[in-house]
């Protein structure tokens, strides 16, 4: 009876968001508990879980958890030794398995290790040796390193921005490991580094230019030759060593050089169309409050899900310093204020600072006097995949026009589900303020008259030569000019081994 261990580790960082990720701000689940998690939900785990149990032969082992409560800052090397500690206890604990499943990221970076997921990876080979199959699945924003592709047989992106592929990439990362197991293929992956960070709404994947890399590269996937594919643009504010963006391609045995150099070539055609167009803050404010309709105002270097702190007070300074008059609803993560609240109670008047209270440097606190209109545990299920999201203590504050939801830590926010979770329905706001760059077009975009791109400060700004970045390779598009791209494969490829049955 073939065994297969189910390892998992997720979380983006931005390095430029001071305030240090800690162990305290994961979620960890050891043995079976990790596969009875998964189940029912719409996560990679659960999609790799409905793909083996089409084998009853199989005997499926739960190693180990770790989800991040959110993407954040720099992980601190203490906490990562932790996770890493216990992840690699999971794998020398099941060391007689025939295969491995591993969920990472691509875009966990510790103080000292850029690269958590390569790290993590090499490990194992110590534990396991050389021959045991091994299939990772990043997100495609995950920084795609030689470390990484070194030690997976293969490596099965998302193919979805929007992320809404979970499920459908954990099916597909399942399937391609039963194959190497079987003996079936003998996988081969070509990397095409490409250096160029991009940001923007033509990343759509559905409808924006970037789509028709993706596409090519699934059409790869899913032809005669192909086992996976698709393109890795990074997480740009991930500032790492090997942070580029990259054409991946993984086939049967041969190489696919040619195709993987003509997608590469296609991605960079269209690199300069690849950046978020952004409106300056005042003058965002100014068409919000021109506007008849509902306006959606971005902040994207805000965005919690991409690893910024949550704290920024930005949008609501510029709205009370304009004298807005419309309903606003917006999010902001505030300790400190969530506890004044609670000390308040239901009904209560406070005053209390806002803002600024993990990156100070970029955010000023905020004097402002609410109405206490809602108190939570912070605790609430995602729309998007069926997971508990915890935001930690949490309050609903109420300014005359402005209804402000603050919470003591970042939660993701590419979703409704922290305003739903407080009776909060963001289509009855004249304008809401989006801690995310994108969500599912049906979340906020449409039926609005205004989608507003703002250039705010932030540790994930679209405006990306403002971050500063000091350890990515240069030059890079779009932080220096003049910057030339020739292909460049890599190839990799695993020992033979004997099938399993």
């Amino acid at each position: 009876m073939p065994k297969i261990l189910i390892n998992e580790l997720k979380q983006e960082i931005s390095s430029f968001n001071p305030f240090l990720c800690q162990y305290r701000d994961w979620v960890t689940l050891v043995g079976p508990a990790v596969l009875a998690f998964h189940q029912g939900l719409g996560t990679e785990v659960a999609g790799a879980l409905a793909v083996f149990a089409q084998h009853p032969e199989l005997e499926l082992i739960g190693g180990y958890s770790a989800r991040a409560i959110t993407s954040g800052g720099t992980l601190a090397d203490a906490a990562f030794s932790q996770l890493a500690d216990e992840f690699l206890a999971a794998v020398r604990a099941n060391s007689d398995v025939d295969a491995i499943y591993f969920c990472l990221h691509g875009a966990c970076a510790a103080q000292t290790i850029h690269d958590c997921e390569g790290y993590l990876l090499a490990e194992t080979r110590k534990i396991v040796g050389e021959r045991i199959p091994i299939v990772t699945s990043l997100d495609l924003h995950g920084i795609l390193t030689d470390e990484i592709l070194a030690h997976s047989d293969a490596v099965v992106p998302y193919h979805t921005y929007p992320h809404v592929d979970f499920y459908q990439t954990g099916e597909r990362a399942a399937r391609l490991l039963l194959r190497i197991l079987s003996g079936e293929i003998h996988p081969v992956s070509v990397r095409i580094p490409i250096p160029a960070l991009v940001r923007g709404s033509e990343l759509k994947t559905a409808t924006g230019r970037w789509g028709e890399c993706v596409r090519a590269a699934i059409a790869f996937e899913n032809g005669p030759r192909g086992l996976s594919g698709g393109m890795f643009i990074g997480n740009p504010f991930t500032d790492v060593p090997d942070l580029l963006s990259n054409v991946l391609l993984v086939a049967d045995d041969e190489a696919p050089i040619d195709e993987a150099i003509r997608i590469a070539g296609t991605f960079w055609a269209m690199r300069e169309h690849l950046q978020q167009p952004l409106t300056p803050l005042a003058e965002s404010i100014a068409q919000a409050q021109n506007a008849t309709g509902r306006v959606v105002l971005v902040d994207a270097a805000d965005a919690t899900s991409s690893g910024a702190s949550g704290d920024s007070n930005a949008i609501l300074a510029a709205i009370l310093a304009a004298n807005f008059t419309r309903t606003v609803l917006l999010p902001i993560v505030d300790a400190p204020a969530v506890q004044t609240a609670i000390a308040a109670g239901l009904g209560g008047t406070i005053t209390v600072s806002l803002g600024g209270t993990l990156d100070p440097d970029r955010f000023q606190p905020i004097s402002i006097t609410a109405l206490v209109k809602k108190l939570s545990d912070g605790n609430f299920v995602s729309e998007s995949n069926g997971e508990t999201w915890r935001a930690g203590p949490s309050a609903v504050l109420e300014a005359d026009n402005i209804t402000i939801v603050v919470t003591s830590q970042a939660v993701n926010l590419y979703d409704r589900s922290l305003f739903y979770a407080h009776d909060l329905n963001p289509s009855v706001f004249a304008a809401t303020v989006v801690k995310s760059p994108h969500c599912q077009p049906h979340m906020f975009d449409e039926g609005a008259e205004l989608v507003l791109n703002i250039d705010a400060p932030g540790s994930t700004s679209a405006n990306l030569p403002y971050l500063g970045h000091t350890l990515c390779p240069r030059p890079i598009f779009p932080l220096d000019p003049d910057v030339s791209f020739t292909p460049l494969p890599k190839l990799f490829r695993r020992p033979e081994r004997r099938s399993v049955s």
